[in-house]
């Protein structure tokens, strides 16, 4: 039986709109306060992107960054994976978009959609690809453009997501380093909890979709909040559990940023304390696929996180879906 390749990751990189939308712009367009904003969420402002830039674009800029900071170029990655909930077009695939506009010649592409899981569902896939030796280097891209699809008259949906994109560079790490476990679940039983529902086979796009709005984004707060509590307790658990960890061996968790309500919930329920849980919520709101990339870019380039930490991954989001896994940092 031929040995299995350690995956780890070599690089990251993020890109984040310029415009900046604070809790008081909201105040201005719909029915809203930034103490109200701030007490349910924990979120004060979010970046949106500008009418010039697709999802495409930032997946393609955060990619440029992580495949330098990688030490890699272009030409070195054989696949492109892109987890986003708002392709820039039904097809092609934002992922291959993102190949041509890098130059990565050698690489096969394609998109990934688990919602707000999919930077982790991502980093799965590519795992398996790299332990198998199919390939050697592959781009996960988590990135979103969520102002395109939300109801701005909906004061319930419309506080909540920002745009942005978060990427890294998946390759060979030594033995007993990078990725040492994952764990993926799903329950489609509850995918009305959250959902788009126009645009698609089921619902084209039509004269009266778009009159019901229904090509923006539709969620009960309450289902998905009991949900993704449950959620990301059992998913961060299982992963730590997997990977023959304990508690006390974390030294970092990176979620999902979706609520601080949630974030909290969870991280009591686990038991780690606020210092080992990063939090960017306050700055840029949930930016689905795009969340956990982003925050863990930053954590790796504020020096929070260095070689040998055992950092856990955890997301949740529509489909319903979950995903987690936990990694050795081998940089």
């Amino acid at each position: 039986m031929k040995e299995l390749l350690q995956p780890g990751i070599l690089g990251t990189g993020s890109y984040l709109p310029k415009r900046v939308m604070t809790n008081f712009d909201l105040e201005k367009i719909v029915d809203t306060n930034n103490e109200w904003i701030i007490k349910r969420t924990g979120i004060k402002e979010r970046r949106i992107a500008g009418p010039e830039i697709a999802t495409s674009d930032m997946a393609t800029e955060a990619s440029i960054k992580a495949i330098e900071d990688a030490g890699l170029t272009a030409k070195d990655i054989d696949l492109i994976i892109v987890a986003t909930t708002t392709p820039d077009m039904p097809f092609p695939a934002t992922a291959c978009i993102v190949q041509g506009n890098i130059g990565a010649t050698q690489a096969a592409a394609f998109d990934l959609e688990a919602a707000c899981s999919g930077f982790v569902y991502g980093i799965t896939v590519a795992s398996q690809f790299i332990a198998t030796g199919f390939y050697k280097n592959i781009i996960v891209v988590g990135a979103d453009c969520l102002s395109r699809v939300t109801n701005w008259k909906d004061r319930n949906t419309c506080v909540l997501f920002g745009d942005g994109a978060g990427a890294v560079v998946m390759g060979r790490v030594p033995d007993g380093e990078g990725m040492l476990s994952h764990y993926l679940g799903a329950d489609g039983t509850g995918g009305k909890s959250v959902l788009l529902p126009a645009g698609g086979s089921r619902l084209p796009a039509s004269h009266e979709t778009v009159e019901k709005g229904l090509h923006a984004i539709q969620m009960d707060g309450s289902e998905v909040f009991k949900f993704a509590t449950r959620a990301m307790y059992s998913a961060a658990i299982e992963a730590i559990d997997k990977a023959g960890l304990s508690l006390e061996d974390v030294d970092l968790m990176i979620p999902h940023q979706a609520n601080i309500r949630i974030i909290e919930a969870a991280r009591k329920k686990i038991n780690l304390p606020l210092e080992k849980v990063y939090i960017n919520l306050d700055r840029y709101g949930n930016m689905s696929a795009a969340s956990i990339p982003v925050a863990l870019d930053e954590a790796v380039k504020s020096k929070m996180v260095k070689k040998g930490d055992h950092i856990v991954l955890v997301g949740f989001g529509g489909g319903l879906t979950w995903g987690s896994c936990v990694l050795e940092w081998s940089k």
